[in-house]
């Protein structure tokens, strides 16, 4: 039994050449995240104003100040031409209220916002008012764009 006990460093027959293993490295390279983060950032405030309701109108100008709205509300939008919509599709004037039932989360207690074109007919948004109170619905609201301040 040749065996070597006085030997110091004897690994099993393994030797470590250049003073041993490298640590692996602690550290996270925060650069690429913060590159990836912001091109995020970038993307999301351009294309957050493209997610509001997508019928196109010249909504009038008012001094009214905007409303604290904690739940989006539902959005018929009547066209300088008097076409009626509800959201994003449009819809004949005398379904309107059947739709709105349908359509609502809460009852007759959902949060109607009426948007009208600067020009369309007034007698045509105030039928689309009538016929949403007629349905049975109260909270409605007239939506404008505010004043610039001048």
């Amino acid at each position: 039994m040749g065996m070597s006990v006085g030997a110091k460093n004897s690994g099993g027959g393994r030797r470590r050449r250049g003073g041993g293993k490298k640590a692996p490295m602690s550290e996270i390279n925060v650069t690429p995240m913060v590159d990836v983060m912001l091109v995020l950032l970038i993307i999301f405030m351009v294309a957050a104003p493209l997610m509001t309701v997508g019928v196109p109108l010249d909504l009038p100008k008012t001094q009214a100040k905007a409303l604290n709205a904690d739940t989006q509300p539902i959005t018929v939008s009547v066209k300088a031409d008097g076409q009626v919509f509800l959201q994003e599709t449009a819809i004949p004037l005398e379904e309107i209220a059947a739709k709105l039932q349908a359509v609502s989360t809460t009852g007759y207690t959902e949060r109607i916002f009426v948007r009208g074109d600067g020009n369309a007919p007034y007698g045509v948004i105030a039928d689309v008012m009538s016929r949403i109170q007629a349905g049975g619905f109260t909270n409605i609201g007239l939506v404008t764009e505010q004043k610039p301040d001048n």
